[in-house]
């Protein structure tokens, strides 16, 4: 295939004088991951399931899916260390009308919506901090429009400035959420028997348990992302599989110990109680006093400015690839010349997400992602099959363990989840489809452009 304007030794050389290391990668990993879910979904589990043993098994459960799944990445990331993540190794895997798909679907809903959503949420949480009455919502949006908008000017200045806001928002969650363990465990009231006890009546069905899973599994999400940034990565052969390893195990770490907290701040039965989203505020309340409340709410505003921050790095990565395979318009391959980043593609996604949270249709576009995202996971986790048939083309630079049963253990669970939204949510997992199948027009229109100006 002919490419325009731009080449890939073009983007490489481009940011050749400002590579990024481990350690900022790993913030974009950590970051992207840890949202608002951690903090507010324990309390449904605690609805559904009243067993505070059985919550930090699912917790470690989806820690395992996570984790496994970063390893077939990184052996994916090793053998194709070039931006643009999912698209490429299903591009290489299964031709381009797939690769298409799954960068539109990251268009429209997989970073579009969800940074609609997360600068939303953002604003939210900020407004319990400065309480400012908003009887309109024009205040929540222009703070959301704000924080999208800072981001994405500080990510079009270049990698190195980008980078430098990553490590900060990223270290100051950490150490934030390490405060909030440790305070909690240490200088909290709190009780070690909450652990042990089941609420009454607890007989958690599987299906129940399932479901349960799907929160746990909803908050994990991102993990793939430092594939989307690998050729900004310096020396992404080596250090991709080791970024994106030990960053799913270091937010498992927090994740499971943030549980113990909770679990240890209040009994089950009433973190049971609605309202049940604000879980991590009732458990602060509960250790250190109501005034806790806006520290958690403050904590939670850090958690998403910096998953929005990633999203405005990580997802522009993925349409420079397309453009630069020519199925989108090359005006989304030009590089800026100073900063050497893809400023026309992280405008659009800007834009669109902006779009989105005017109209508030992002609600609607995350409902409908179950499926389509399980399902384009589970896809992109079958192209290490391929590579492992290309071995004599494909270089392997690290190699997952357990193949082939980790892999296709993967892709079951994934499947699992498609199934289970068909069957649970059939109209919203219809528009889903609808969503991602509305790619293939523009693919045709861009198709036929590309080949009549070759």
């Amino acid at each position: 295939m002919s490419h325009p304007s731009i080449s890939e030794p073009s983007l490489k050389s481009a940011a050749h004088k400002h590579k990024i290391g481990w350690f900022t990668a790993s913030c974009v990993l950590v970051s992207n991951v840890i949202g608002g879910g951690i903090f507010t979904t324990t309390g449904f589990m605690a609805r559904d399931l009243g067993d505070p043993m059985l919550i930090l098994l699912l917790w470690f459960v989806g820690a395992l899916f996570a984790l496994g799944g970063a390893m077939v990445y990184g052996e994916l990331g090793a053998a194709l260390p070039h931006a643009g993540g999912d698209y490429v190794y299903l591009r290489e895997a299964y031709g381009p009308l797939v690769a298409f798909l799954s960068g539109w679907t990251s268009f429209t809903i997989g970073f579009g919506a969800a940074l609609a959503a997360s600068a939303v949420s953002f604003a939210s949480y900020a407004l319990r901090v400065i309480p400012l009455t908003d009887e309109t919502g024009w205040l929540a949006r222009g703070l959301a429009l704000s924080l999208l908008w800072s981001v994405t000017l500080v990510h079009c200045g270049g990698i190195g400035t980008g980078g430098r806001m990553q490590r900060l928002l990223t270290t100051i969650k950490v150490f934030a959420i390490c405060g909030f363990i440790l305070g909690g465990l240490l200088y909290g009231s709190g009780h070690w028997a909450h652990l042990t006890t089941p609420a009454h009546e607890s007989h958690p069905s599987l299906g129940t348990a399932a479901i349960a899973l799907l929160f746990v599994m909803y908050s994990y999400l991102g993990w793939n992302v430092a594939s989307y940034i690998a050729g900004e990565i310096a020396d992404p052969q080596r250090s991709l599989p080791r970024i994106m390893v030990g960053g799913i195990a270091s937010v498992a770490g927090l994740y499971l110990l943030l549980n113990v907290v909770y679990l240890y701040a209040l009994p089950i039965a009433s973190l049971a109680e609605e309202p049940l989203l604000p879980v991590a505020e009732k458990a602060a309340a509960a250790l250190w006093g109501p005034a806790s409340a806006k520290f958690v709410a403050a904590l939670l505003c850090l958690a998403i400015a910096g998953a929005v921050s990633a999203m405005v790095w990580a997802g522009p990565r993925v349409y420079w690839a397309m453009a630069h395979d020519g199925v989108i318009s090359p005006w989304l391959a030009q590089l800026h010349a100073g900063s050497g980043v893809p400023v026309h593609a992280i405008l659009l996604q800007s834009a669109w997400a902006s779009l989105l949270i005017l109209s508030g249709t992002f609600e609607q576009l995350i409902v409908y992602s179950g499926l389509v995202l399980a399902l384009f996971m589970a896809l992109t986790l079958s192209t290490i099959f391929h590579f492992h048939r290309n071995l004599a083309t494909v270089p392997h630079f690290y190699q997952a363990p357990f193949y082939p049963f980790l892999p296709a253990t993967l892709i079951t669970g994934a499947l699992a989840l498609v199934i289970y939204s068909l069957l649970q949510r059939p109209v919203e997992s219809l528009f889903g489809a609808a969503t991602v199948l509305s790619g293939i027009p523009l693919y045709i229109v861009w198709r036929r452009s590309h080949s009549s100006a070759s």
